[in-house]
């Protein structure tokens, strides 16, 4: 029956309840129950959300400072947290928290301007005033609490930051309570949020969430301190505990459900299209002083905006070291098993991450400006590693990858690199002794030859960062030399060459990669020179590649006979490290979330030449019509995967590749012709030919096996002179594009969804922006 919105009897009994907790409400009001009410009595589901967001308002309005008051404002926010999903899925009903509720004014008057807010600004309104609401959310600065109740419209929020880091030196006294209270009501913030949902995938990345524009607009007057809240409270925490071994089994720790809920509403806030923007620029450096302008500068979503702004030094430096010690929180081995507590939600920080250093360059060039980069890099490079054989994670691996692309298109990456890798983080991979560089090829390779099939378009990704980083890299390790070696060697079999439209953009990919070392950095090199020559018939084979139809054939029949992508064989692959474990693929029955395509490499990355005096300037990209081929500049069609293509107007390069996923493409000659006339070689064949005979001397002259000997000499000798002239540096750094921005939308949401199962929030609702699959 419908019931009265006046009868107070009946609404109370949802929230006058003492002794619930956010399970309590799950178990006590099941999905069937609140459909069959959406669908049979709507009425009532209206009254009751509009009745729990007014008991909301009325907490915020009176400060909640009885305890009665704040258990109804709790068991309303679990209520409403439960309830939200049902009506998102339905799409009747979705309007309904925008709509404003008629004669909703209290007392009924409409000369109120409160009574035009549409529901959905009320509760969002509400909850960011509780969430700086005194001795509920935070601290009270009042000495007695006789009759001086702080009014909570008087109070400054930004004196209430819950912790001290960025723009806040002060930080306040743990308190378990506000920490549980805080956390539910981010948990109900989230929840609104997640309308973004049930709204399948769409190409348009530029249709913003309505509850989140609203939530990070200046209507919010508490969006700076709750965005410096959330931000410090993520990078403040410290999971070990202060080094006490096994402190977390003796106390539960009510700050890692905060941490956990603050990230996951930081970075659905932050999720904004940059390359939409119609800003002057995200990170920050706009004309004018960004304080005296009417309009800020900048997205007009405060979040965003914030972020774009830290500037400060010491606040890049709490960001990054907060950030670097979570993420390497997982690959904290001690002597004491079980003795430190993992964290779980890693994943949230590299979104978190990635959106520090898309939306404030001044961060991206602090990052990189010390070896600090690196405390961020061998983590990733860990989960990396970890996950590559586990279907349930090929988003961790896209985003790792993300991150590691767009900071190779920074010089200094390249550079960092060369610092020598101490750390033993036990890691299923060989053995070496080497530079961080080592360990980055090594884990690719690991990556491309043993990692799930799924991986595979990420191939150009993980090259791509390898071409950016080789012209700076001093000396390769033999392990590492070997590794690229073998991956050339698996790239350039003609029955992989022929197999697919992109495939031989990985051999140029590789050839680039040897040639920027071979010709910037050949004195430091000699163990990737040796492996060049040893593996010397490789490159002779590709330079000699038939392309009549019968051989093309033929390779492809060989395909048919060995249907492992990569062998595994001619990789000495020595022994792993000790201590560490195979990666593991997924469990069956493990859920996840699906994800939509990313953009290919072309549209990921934009190319810039890096000039004499290491600054980089943007080549124009063919967009309008490629230059006859005679034209095309001799740096540009020398190590360039992408001008193979460029003899096709677009048209038809898309129809190349588009008949490909249709299993229509066939290889022609003159489609093999068309890039193996481009195959940079020119460098390596000059260097084989003046060191071959050489070394083949010394073997006969000394009767020499031995391989140092050899080394020795390479390390002396010199090709000044003797090699064509260097070829421009080119770096391709990563552009943002809608396609990115709606990959990391589902990607985020698929986490929160997948982390959030206690309570189970979204689970078994209709959501259309992932699907949800079983391993």
């Amino acid at each position: 029956q419908p019931v009265e919105a006046t009868d107070d009897a009946f609404w109370d009994q949802f929230w006058a309840d003492t002794a619930t907790s956010v399970q309590d409400v799950f178990a006590l009001v099941p999905a069937a129950e609140i459909r069959a009410v959406r669908e049979e009595s709507p009425s009532n589901l209206a009254t009751l959300c509009y009745k729990a967001v007014e008991k909301l308002v009325q907490g915020a309005e009176s400060g909640c400072h009885t305890e009665k008051e704040r258990q109804i404002v709790l068991n309303c926010c679990r209520l409403l947290t439960r309830i939200l999903p049902y009506i998102f899925e339905d799409p009747d009903w979705r309007g309904f928290f925008w709509s404003t509720v008629p004669g909703a004014g209290r007392g009924g008057g409409d000369e109120d301007d409160e009574n035009a807010r549409p529901l959905a600004e009320s509760l969002l309104l509400a909850v960011a005033d509780l969430l700086f609401c005194p001795d509920f959310t935070v601290q009270s600065h009042r000495r007695s609490t006789v009759d001086t109740a702080e009014d909570i419209h008087s109070i400054d929020s930004c004196e209430y930051i819950w912790e001290a880091g960025v723009g806040f030196a002060h930080s306040p006294q743990p308190n378990y309570i506000h920490d549980l209270n805080r956390t539910e009501l981010l948990k109900l913030l989230l929840t609104c949020f997640s309308e973004a949902m049930y709204l399948p995938p769409s190409s348009d990345s530029s249709n913003t969430n309505p509850w989140v524009q609203f939530f990070c607009s200046t209507e919010n007057r508490h969006a700076l301190p709750l965005f410096t809240s959330l931000l410090n409270v993520v990078c403040a925490y410290d999971p070990v505990g202060y080094g006490i071994p096994y402190n977390h089994l003796l106390f539960s720790d009510y700050r890692e459900p905060l941490v956990e809920e603050a990230a996951q509403v930081l970075i659905v806030t932050l999720d904004y299209d940059s390359s939409t923007s119609s800003s002057p620029t995200v990170d920050g450096t706009t004309t004018g002083t960004a304080m005296d302008d009417v309009d800020p500068p900048g997205p007009d979503n405060l979040f965003v905006n914030y972020l774009s702004r830290i500037h400060r030094e010491e606040d890049f430096q709490f960001i990054l070291k907060g950030v670097a010690r979570l993420l390497s929180n997982p690959l904290v081995q001690t002597y004491l098993p079980n003795s430190a507590k993992k964290i779980q939600f890693h994943q949230e920080l590299l979104v978190l991450f990635w959106k520090l250093c898309d939306f404030n360059k001044k961060f991206l060039f602090f990052v990189l400006k010390s070896s600090d980069v690196l405390d961020i890099l061998v983590p990733i490079l860990y989960f990396l590693n970890d996950a590559r054989a586990d279907q349930s994670r090929v988003g961790l691996m896209h985003i790792g990858v993300f991150i590691l692309l767009l900071l190779s298109g920074e010089r200094n990456f390249g550079v960092r690199l060369n610092k020598p890798y101490s750390v033993r983080v036990p890691m299923d991979i060989p053995v070496f002794t080497g530079t961080h560089a080592d360990l980055l090829i090594i884990v690719f390779h690991k990556i491309i030859t043993s990692g799930h099939q799924r991986l595979q378009p990420l191939f150009d990704c993980l090259l791509t960062i390898v071409v950016n980083v080789s012209p700076y890299l001093k000396s390769l390790s033999m392990v590492a030399a070997n590794k690229l070696l073998h991956l050339l060697e698996a790239f350039s079999t003609t029955w992989f060459l022929f197999s697919a439209v992109q495939n031989h953009h990985l051999v140029f990919f590789l050839l680039e990669v040897f040639n920027n070392i071979i010709q910037y950095q050949f004195d430091g090199n000699s163990n990737l020179v040796y492996a060049v020559i040893r593996k010397r018939n490789v490159f002779h084979q590709l330079a000699n590649l038939p392309t009549d139809s019968q051989s093309i054939q033929k390779g492809l029949q060989r395909k048919k006979k060995t249907p492992e992508p990569i062998s595994r064989t001619n990789s000495q692959d020595g022994v792993s490290m000790e201590g560490s474990r195979p990666a593991a693929p997924a469990e069956p029955g493990t859920l996840k979330t699906s994800l939509v395509a990313t953009p290919g490499i072309d549209k990921l990355t934009e190319k810039s030449q890096v000039s004499e005096d290491g600054t980089m300037r943007s080549l124009e990209p063919e967009s309008s019509q490629p230059p006859p081929e005679g034209n095309l500049p001799s740096a540009v069609s020398d190590g360039e995967p992408w001008s193979g293509e460029a003899s096709h107007p677009r048209r038809d390069r898309r129809r190349l590749s588009s008949a490909s996923s249709s299993g229509q493409w066939t290889p022609t000659p003159d489609w093999v012709m068309s890039w193996k006339s481009k195959l940079p070689l020119q460098t390596i064949m000059r260097l084989l030919q003046v060191l071959v005979p050489q070394v083949e001397k010394i073997c006969i002259d000394k009767g020499l096996t031995d391989e140092s000997e050899i080394l020795k000499f390479l390390q002396h000798g010199t090709l000044v002179g003797l090699l064509p002239v260097p070829h421009p540096i080119l770096i391709r750094k990563y552009q943002a594009n809608s396609g990115t921005a709606m990959w990391f939308r589902t990607y985020m949401w698929g986490v929160i969804y997948l982390r959030n199962v206690d309570p189970p929030i979204w689970y078994d609702t209709d959501v259309k922006l992932f699907e949800i699959q079983r391993v």
